[in-house]
C-alpha cells in the first residue's frame, strides 16, 4: 500500500462517518498521509483528525476516534492508533485483501448482513395505505435491508407489498429500470427520468452498475479458458500472492468498496435510505471497471499466482454488485 493509496483509504473513513452522521464536516478533496516521524508508531502518519476537528465541533481526538473506528478493518492495514493530540498512524499488512476476498466468497449474496438491528421492531404503513408507487418500492426495499440487519420489521397488518400504479410504467420501462429510477435519488431529490435509464451508456448509472457485473462474468470465463481459477486458498503463500496484486495501484480503491459494503448495508438500513445503496455500487462499478484491465495476462505475459488472486478479487466485486442489486429489487444479467 502505497502513501496515495492510504490517503483514498483514509478519505473513504472521513466519507463513511459523514454519511453516517458520525462526523458533520464537508469532506475534503484530499488526505495528507506522511512517514511516521522517527521514534513514532507505524510506517505513515496523518493529521487529519485535527484538520477537521474545529469545522466539526469536536476535539481531534474525538475526531480521531471516530475515524480509527472506520479503519480498523480496512484492507491493508494491520494496526491504527492514536499519538498525540490526535495523529493518526498507520501500520500496514503485507497480506491487503486475502481475508476480505475470502469472506466475501464465503458469505455469497448474504456478505454485509449483520445482527446489528437485532432486537430492533419497526412497523410500516400495509399496502392499503401506500397508494404511490415510489413509497411502496422504498418502503418494501427499507423492510428487506432492516432484516438483513436483524430487525424485526415489517407492514401493518399486511405481509406484502406490491408497487401501485404511478407516474413510472413498469410495462414501459421494466422492472429494473422503474426501481432504479424511484430507489437511485435521495429521499428528498426527484425520481430520476425513465427513458434515460433504457440506453446503454456510461452515463446511464444503472447500465454502469449491470454491465460491470457483466464484466466479472466474462473474466471468469476468459480466465477459465486460460486454465486460470480464483486463488482462494489459506496460507502463506496465497497472502503472497494478493500482496503482489494488491501492489497496483488501482486494487486499493476496490478493496475499499468492497470493504465498505457491510457499513453502508448497515447505515441504509438505520437511515431508511435505499439510495446509499445505490451510489454505493455505482462506486463499486467504476471501481471494478477501472481494475478488470489488470485481471488477465496481457500479450506474452504467463498467468501467475497474482493473475489469479485478481480474478478472486473481480469475482468478490461481481458478489458484492449482484448482492446490492438484489436488495434493490434489480435483476444483475450475466451479460450485457
Amino acid at each position: 500500500m502505497t502513501p496515495a493509496d492510504l490517503s483514498l483509504t483514509v478519505l473513504h473513513a472521513v466519507r463513511r462517518a459523514v454519511d453516517d452522521g458520525a462526523l458533520r464536516v464537508d469532506v475534503p478533496p484530499r488526505v495528507t498521509v506522511e512517514r511516521a516521524r522517527p521514534g513514532g508508531s507505524g510506517e505513515y502518519a496523518s493529521n487529519i483528525a485535527l484538520t477537521l476537528a474545529r469545522p466539526a465541533g469536536r476535539s481531534a481526538l474525538d475526531v480521531a476516534g471516530i475515524l480509527q473506528e472506520r479503519l480498523r478493518d480496512a484492507p491493508g492495514l494491520r494496526e491504527v492508533e492514536i499519538t498525540g493530540p490526535g495523529f493518526l498512524n498507520f501500520s500496514l499488512r503485507r497480506d491487503a485483501g486475502a481475508e476480505l476476498v475470502r469472506a466475501i466468497r464465503e458469505a455469497g449474496g448474504a456478505y454485509g448482513s449483520s445482527t446489528a438491528l437485532a432486537g430492533t421492531r419497526v412497523r410500516f404503513a400495509g399496502p392499503s395505505d401506500l397508494t404511490e408507487s415510489r413509497a411502496s418500492v422504498v418502503t418494501e426495499t427499507v423492510v428487506r435491508l432492516l432484516r438483513m440487519q436483524g430487525a424485526d420489521a415489517g407492514f401493518g397488518g399486511a405481509e406484502r407489498m406490491h408497487v401501485r400504479a404511478g407516474a413510472y410504467d413498469v410495462d414501459a420501462l421494466g422492472v429494473d429500470a422503474a426501481r432504479w429510477a424511484l430507489l437511485r435519488p435521495a429521499p428528498q431529490d426527484r425520481p430520476l427520468d425513465g427513458p434515460p435509464l433504457l440506453v446503454q451508456h456510461e452515463r446511464n448509472s444503472l447500465f454502469r452498475v449491470r454491465y460491470a457485473h457483466s464484466r466479472v462474468r466474462r473474466l471468469l470465463v476468459n480466465g477459465g479458458q486460460l486454465g486460470l481459477l480464483p486463488l482462494y486458498e489459506d496460507g502463506a503463500d496465497a497472502d503472497v500472492a494478493f500482496g503482489a496484486a494488491a501492489s497496483h495501484p488501482r486494487t486499493t480503491e476496490l478493496l475499499g468498496v468492497l470493504g465498505d459494503h457491510p457499513v453502508v448495508l448497515l447505515a441504509a438500513a438505520r437511515h431508511r435510505a435505499p439510495d446509499r445503496v445505490a451510489r454505493h455500487l455505482e462506486a463499486t462499478a467504476d471501481a471494478l471497471l477501472a481494475f478488470q484491465h489488470t485481471v488477465l495476462p496481457l500479450g506474452d505475459e504467463k498467468p501467475s499466482a497474482a493473475h489469479r488472486s485478481r480474478l478472486a478479487l473481480a469475482e468478490a466485486a461481481g458478489t458484492v454488485l449482484a448482492g446490492g442489486l438484489s436488495v434493490l429489487g434489480i435483476s444483475a444479467p450475466d451479460r450485457i
